[in-house]
């Protein structure tokens, strides 16, 4: 199992808690990189929204994609995943971008490539917003660009949304031959484009048992195209403590939806344009990307043993989110992924 985690780019990850102590400033997530590096983590995943929906609009976020850049040079092992979003970037502009980042990290570079949800963003931003299943049409168009370009010498193409002539990109990125491509997507579309045109998958929090299945589907869907194996990656939110009675005290913490909810009209937005399998409840959307669903939560030895579910279902990433994060990921490093790397010895003792 890898690890990574979600960098918190909008100043944490729960929208009932106002202040996580976690500030969306350079400062505090570059330093969180390079403990993160350090302490056991393998990836993190940078979010891309130019509005916080998880504060709410008014509050601060950083850039994923100038962020990214900056940790490309600061950082040495970490693979830095950025999400795209393809409404709001040109093709063969975005890859030249991320080629150039590519480099930069000596080849750390990673996509996850998100077909949008939100509405009133795009509208706040000027950026036209498709229909669901149009914007995974667009999607796949994207996806033929930014590979045709990293990988030809010279490449053009025609298409309903983009077209380019005689493409030129130098210098390539440094991994061959690209950068992994990772999405998510939970409908008919969404499981279509990906399975034909990304490297792994991605999904919100659930329990194993729900996980294996759609891991099964997706692997099939790929085999029968023909294309080489993907590999697979969920969210969850963890909460690690020394007994059952401080891990119920910190989970009735964080699902206080009276504490506040700045965000839930950008989480009626988000229900209103996403096709999910299964609907999301208040409680829920306390912890962002189903991360609760996840149950990563318990004494070390019982979130050791969930992972080693997961393993057994097919993952081999989790993105996590701790609050506030680098206490929180300092314990799980400690305590948490020695047990998972032990291949389970002492766990569920």
């Amino acid at each position: 199992m890898r690890f990574g985690y979600w960098l918190p780019v909008f100043g944490g990850w729960l929208r009932n808690v106002e202040d996580e102590d976690m500030e969306a400033s350079w400062e505090y997530v570059s330093r969180l990189a390079r403990r993160s590096e350090e302490i056991g983590f393998d990836l993190t995943l940078i979010a891309e929204l130019n509005l916080n929906d998880i504060k709410g609009v008014e509050a601060p976020s950083l850039d994923a994609w100038s962020t990214a850049a900056a940790l490309a040079a600061v950082t040495e092992r970490l693979e830095i995943m950025v999400a795209v979003r393809p409404i709001f970037h040109q093709p063969a502009l975005l890859a030249k971008q991320a080629a150039n980042i590519d480099r930069i990290s000596n080849g750390r570079l990673s996509l996850n490539v998100v077909s949008a949800w939100w509405a009133t963003e795009a509208r706040k931003y000027g950026i036209e917003f498709d229909a669901h299943d149009d914007r995974y049409a667009r999607t796949a168009e994207w996806l033929d660009v930014v590979d045709g370009v990293w990988k030809e010498p010279v490449f053009s193409y025609e298409g309903r949304y983009y077209s380019v002539e005689e493409n030129v990109l130098e210098p390539k990125p440094m991994q061959r031959p690209r950068p992994t491509i990772y999405a998510g997507g939970e409908s008919p579309a969404g499981k279509e484009v990906i399975s034909a045109k990304c490297d792994a998958w991605l999904t919100h929090g659930d329990p194993p048992e729900v996980i294996a299945p759609k891991v099964e589907d997706m692997r099939a869907r790929r085999e029968g195209l023909g294309l080489p194996p993907m590999t697979f990656g969920a969210a969850g939110y963890a909460v690690v403590r020394s007994t059952e009675a401080e891990v119920r005290q910190e989970l009735e913490r964080i699902t206080d939806v009276r504490q506040s909810a700045k965000g839930f009209a950008n989480y009626q937005d988000w229900i209103g344009n996403t096709k999910l399998e299964r609907q999301v409840s208040l409680e829920d959307y306390s912890v962002s990307n189903r991360g609760l669903r996840s149950n990563l939560t318990g004494t070390p030895e019982q979130v050791a043993e969930r992972i080693l579910e997961f393993e057994r279902a097919g993952l081999d990433l989790l993105l996590l989110q701790f609050s506030p994060q680098q206490e929180e990921m300092e314990r799980f490093a400690e305590e948490v992924i020695p047990l998972v790397e032990g291949a389970g010895v002492g766990v569920g003792a």
